[in-house]
């Protein structure tokens, strides 16, 4: 499934066929969480900003609508008008993050829906069947998210966890796979190395759920606190002991400059709501860096958001004019704002795969690490 076509350095340039084709890699995923893409982007224009992937999450799905309503219309494809890849995330994240109570036991978790309180439990077997009902090209599978810092001890256990749940997640994702009702019979598998900030845990860790052939690995627990330093550090010891034949993929990863900094250390897969989120607050990424579109400089600014970008939003419409569509709280600012952004960000990732099938990478980057990481 993954075919790794060159490298320079640690970095890789890989293709990775699904049964909702193919994706080049390393690939920027488009996170629309609820099954949406936040700033009224629909899937027609994911298409016209160059996403490969979009990726949706199973906590979130599981609470509203219900992935029982998604199965009955079809799967998630149908239910967005999206016949690309799509990547659930488990949940776990969001379990230990959004839920106010909640119960860790060996079995999965207890908690509370932080919508409306009601009661839930999830384990690995829930959520490879939510993924299932979600008929996603790749799930992800369900893991403990610690909190940085953490105690040795409470991190050793937790990945001992995850890689025990691991082992109940590919089980289950193989008997799911096999059963009449099943929409997508080839949906595929990642798993998650944890261990906090402990390089022998993540080791360890890594070790243990390599030996599961599941069809993908992902970083999991980082950009939660921890110094960027400190996260390229962990990518670095933990890379070594990663399969080389499948996709490798940094969750929750982030800016341009970090996505520069981990595809040189080996990364293949990356999502973060950050340009979404960012772009709906006026927050525009830039080919010369990143600017603030409600800054009074902008008010009589004639020129696109970043002269060098050929999105729809730079093609169409003035600086001045989506700095007053903010000021007048038009929802059009958001729209536009974050189709440039995502934009910028798929595109990054269509230059990056282009200097590493050229060689170049390494000057490409730095020519921009700078550039890129610059307040305008």
């Amino acid at each position: 499934m993954f075919k790794l076509i060159k490298k320079e350095g640690s970095a890789r340039r890989g293709e990775f066929k699904t049964v909702h084709g193919t994706i080049q890699t390393p690939v920027f995923m488009n996170v629309g969480t609820a099954a949406a893409i936040k700033g009224a982007i629909s899937a027609p224009d994911l298409k016209k900003i160059g996403c490969q992937v979009e990726l949706s999450n199973t906590y979130h799905l599981h609470l509203r609508p219900g992935d029982d309503v998604v199965y009955d219309m079809g799967g998630l494809h149908k239910f967005m008008n999206w016949d690309r890849p799509i990547l659930t995330d488990s949940g776990g994240f969001q379990v230990f993050s959004l839920a106010k109570l909640r119960n860790i036991k060996e079995e999965g978790v207890y908690f509370s829906s932080h919508i409306d309180g009601r009661k839930i439990f999830m384990g690995p077997e829930e959520s490879m069947r939510i993924q299932s009902n979600l008929a996603s090209t790749i799930a992800m599978a369900f893991d403990e998210c610690i909190e940085n810092p953490c105690e040795k001890d409470y991190a050793r256990d937790s990945s001992q966890r995850t890689a025990r749940w691991l082992e109940r997640c590919v089980a289950e994702m193989k008997r799911l796979n096999g059963l009449e009702r099943t929409i997508n019979k080839n949906q595929l598998l990642f798993g998650i190395n944890q261990g906090g900030t402990y390089d022998d845990l993540r080791i360890d860790n890594m070790k243990r759920i390599a030996d599961l052939n599941a069809d993908g690995y992902a970083i999991g627990g980082l950009a939660v606190g921890e110094s960027t330093e400190e996260m390229y550090r962990i990518i670095e010891v933990v890379e070594p002991y990663m399969p080389k034949d499948k996709p490798r993929y940094l969750m929750g990863v982030g800016t341009p400059v970090n996505i520069l900094e981990a595809v040189d250390r080996g990364v293949d897969f990356f999502d973060c709501v950050m340009p979404s989120r960012n772009a709906r607050h006026g927050t525009i990424f830039t080919s010369e860096g990143v600017l603030n579109i409600l800054n009074a400089k902008y008010e009589r600014d004639s020129r696109p958001l970043d002269e060098h970008c050929s999105c729809p939003t730079c093609q169409s419409f003035l600086r001045a004019s989506i700095r007053h569509l903010f000021k007048a709280k038009e929802m059009l600012a958001m729209r536009l704002s974050v189709i440039h952004n995502l934009y910028f960000y798929n595109n990054l990732l269509a230059e990056i795969r282009a200097s590493l099938d050229n060689g170049t990478f390494g000057e490409f980057k730095r020519a921009n690490v700078e550039k890129l990481n610059r307040r305008l």
